[in-house]
């Protein structure tokens, strides 16, 4: 026998935190195929023409399409569960997890940029410059391609729905898509700085410029890396929602001017939607539902727990029926 089914049904909510846009995960899985793709030919024709260039790019784009492999990964398994009752807020944090473990892979290739740069000022290596040019200049080509595929009108891992928080509008950001985007920018500007490089030590006899580029582009990278490490660690340690926002949760529950918050957790379950679990203590007669109404204002908000404690003080003012 089924209890309350009404009641129920209009309490109940999904945890569909994880959302996945399909435009993104289109446009990832495509520059993985490219990146794949031209990985094989490159370490194929460096095994048939005996050239280390050709091999060592080869190699390189692997780490490249792995480390985009996360996010096309990231996508699938978000999708996957998007129902699932195993993840409690849902698969938002897919999205999250995936870009900061793509970020430490960036951040890790921009930290071997650099050490590898720094030693060739010390043991100088012998450059076969047109060879060189050739690899590199492929290699641009496809990364530009990719980089194309990959923008999007405006701040690349936003999606185009928005809500409003506190009078501002916020985009939705994908920093699983954003990941990926910074990995193909990051492979386009190392390109363009080594192809300056090479062109530089064949027609100048610079032959320095090939280790300062790599110092140049690895530090960029790593500025990059940061800030979407910095971005994600703190929705992963459910943090990252401004005081403002805690502010306003409070403000909303005690706008009735008798209600008192007395706990109130408030944290990230996805790239922007929230959870809150607020306790407050109140007039005798108040319900849950009130405040629910009350904190539908905030449109970001895809999860609320309220608890309600009537007040208990003899001589409280809001201890009455209502």
């Amino acid at each position: 026998m089924h209890l309350h089914p009404k009641t129920v049904e209009r309490h109940a909510h999904p945890h569909d935190t994880g959302k996945v846009d399909p435009a993104n995960e289109r446009r990832t899985r495509l520059v993985v195929l490219l990146t794949g793709v031209t990985m094989v030919i490159e370490v194929v024709a460096g095994l048939l023409t005996g050239s280390m260039a050709l091999l060592a790019d080869g190699w390189h784009m692997g780490t490249h399409t792995f480390a985009l492999g996360i996010s096309l990964v990231a996508y699938l398994l978000a999708r996957r569960h998007t129902e699932s009752e195993f993840f409690s807020f849902g698969t938002g944090k897919f999205s999250v997890l995936a870009g900061y473990t793509s970020a430490l892979f960036l951040g890790a290739a921009a930290l071997w940029m650099i050490v590898e740069s720094v030693s060739r000022f010390i043991h100088p290596v012998l450059i076969a410059y047109n060879e060189a040019i050739i690899v590199t200049t492929g290699g641009l080509i496809v990364n530009l391609v990719s980089v194309l595929i990959l923008h999007r009108t405006g701040d690349e891992g936003h999606t185009h729905n928005h809500h409003k928080d506190n009078g501002h509008k916020h985009g939705h950001r994908d920093y699983n898509y954003r990941a990926a985007y910074l990995h193909v920018l990051a492979d386009t500007l190392t390109s363009f700085l080594a192809i300056i490089a090479l062109l530089s030590g064949r027609f100048l006899g610079w032959a320095f410029m090939d280790p300062v580029m790599g110092i140049v582009g690895g530090l960029l990278i790593i500025r990059w890396a940061y800030g979407l490490v910095h971005g994600t660690a703190f929705i992963l340690l459910d943090g990252g929602v401004a005081a403002d926002t805690r502010r306003e949760v409070r403000r909303i529950v005690e706008s009735d001017g008798e209600s008192r918050v007395v706990d109130l957790h408030v944290w990230r379950v996805g790239s922007s939607d929230l959870a809150v679990i607020v306790s407050l203590v109140t007039g005798r007669g108040r319900v849950a539902e009130e405040y629910l109404r009350r904190l539908s204002a905030i449109g970001h908000l895809s999860h609320v727990s309220v608890e309600v404690h009537p007040c208990e003080d003899e001589n409280c003012p809001c201890s009455g029926d209502g």
